[in-house]
Parts: C-alpha cells; structure tokens; sequence
C-alpha cells in the first residue's frame, strides 16, 4: 500500500512510519519543514514539504493521489493557542479529507482525542481543542466518499508499548503509549472494515490486532 500521513514529524507518525515501511508499506509523510526531512527518510518515509495551514485542497489533493489510504495525524500541539486549535486540528483536518475526497482516496483514518466535541463547552485552550478535535470529527464522519476511521486515544505517554489495548466504542477515560497507537494505526489503516467506527483506545489486556478484529464490521 502507499500510505499518505499529514503531520509526518508528529510523536506517534514517526512511530507509524518506521512500522509501516517495516512491513513493506509505502509511506509518505506530509511536514511544515524541510529540516523534519531527514528523520522521516530515517524512518523509512518519504518526506513531503507543504504547509497544511496555508496549502489548497488541490495542493493536497495532488499529493494523494496515487495513495491507498491517508492518516490524519497533525496538531498543533500543547504550546499552541487557540487560535491553531482551529487552524490545524480543526481547518488542516477539513482540507485533508476534503483533498483526500477529491484525490479520490477511500481509506481515511484520523487521530483524534477522546472526548472531542464541537459543542464542549468551556474557555480554556484544552477546550478549544476539544471542540476543532470535535467540528473536523464531524466533518470527516459526513463524507460519504470517504471510508473513514476516527480513533480517540486517551492520555499519550512515552512508556514502551505492550502491545495490549482495549479498543472500544467507549472505553472510559485510560493512558495509552504512543508505540500502541501507532500499532493500532498501522492495523486500522490495514482494516477497511473498521470503516464508519469512532474507536476509544487506551491501555488493556487483548493484543492489538485482535482487538481491530473484534471492531471490525461492527
């Protein structure tokens, strides 16, 4: 498969990446930088430089086409405002999956964050981030030429992966490393049969490609 990621220089896309090239997978990952290039060369991807917040859907769009599936795993991260909370996690999230809508790339899983909600309710930024999380969900989950997957980790640590998680519709609130959700990822993005799921992930106890197999088609 050749795999488009948006946000390739992210935590858990670098992880995603070596395992996806690992197995065989063409992979490219989109980044704001040329100087993030060399570590995802490392991690077995082809870097793509362009700018989410500023690039057109058909910029995008160019760079899909040609893809099998298209990961969603951009943000602005914890020392951004509010302000890139709706221009990254809420407005790069609605170009890709328009541009992957009109690359006419099916496959399409996003990283989201558990309890991400457009209308949450509240004035500090992790609740800004919430609600971008929450409207880009929305519009992802209302594109029917998309077969869409939308996974909500819970708390991210560092800690090595085990390989272990529960995967749920709702899971409760839980930590997860970062390792088990890029597994998870690389089975999701391997597994169309997840499509029209929004998944809860955190730390648990069933093997992580058992635990997609028991979402599958549900």
């Amino acid at each position: 498969m050749r795999i488009v990621i948006a946000g390739g220089h992210g935590q858990i896309a670098l992880r995603l990446e070596r395992l996806l090239a690992a197995r065989g997978d063409e992979v490219a990952g989109i980044v704001r930088r040329a100087e993030q290039a060399d570590d995802l060369r490392a991690a077995g991807a082809e870097p793509i430089v362009l700018d989410l917040e500023s690039a057109s859907v058909e910029e995008v769009a160019e760079r899909l086409r040609g893809a099998d599936a298209a990961v969603f795993a951009a943000g602005a991260g914890p020392d951004s405002g509010k302000a890139r909370k709706d221009t990254v996690d809420k407005g790069a999230a609605v170009l890709f999956a328009d541009a992957a809508v009109r690359a006419g790339v099916r496959r399409h899983v996003v990283v989201s964050a558990m309890a991400a909600d457009a209308r949450h309710e509240g004035d500090e930024i992790f609740d800004a981030y919430l609600r971008a999380k929450g409207a880009a969900d929305d519009h992802v989950r209302a594109q029917e030429a998309l077969d869409w997957t939308i996974l909500r980790p819970g708390t991210l640590t560092d800690e090595p992966g085990t390989g272990h998680v529960r995967l749920e519709a709702s899971t409760g609130r839980g930590s997860v490393p970062r390792d088990d959700v890029a597994a998870v990822l690389a089975e999701l993005v391997d597994t169309p049969a997840t499509a029209g799921l929004t998944l809860e992930l955190v730390s648990g106890s069933t093997p992580v490609s058992v635990a997609v197999k028991s979402v599958a088609g549900n």
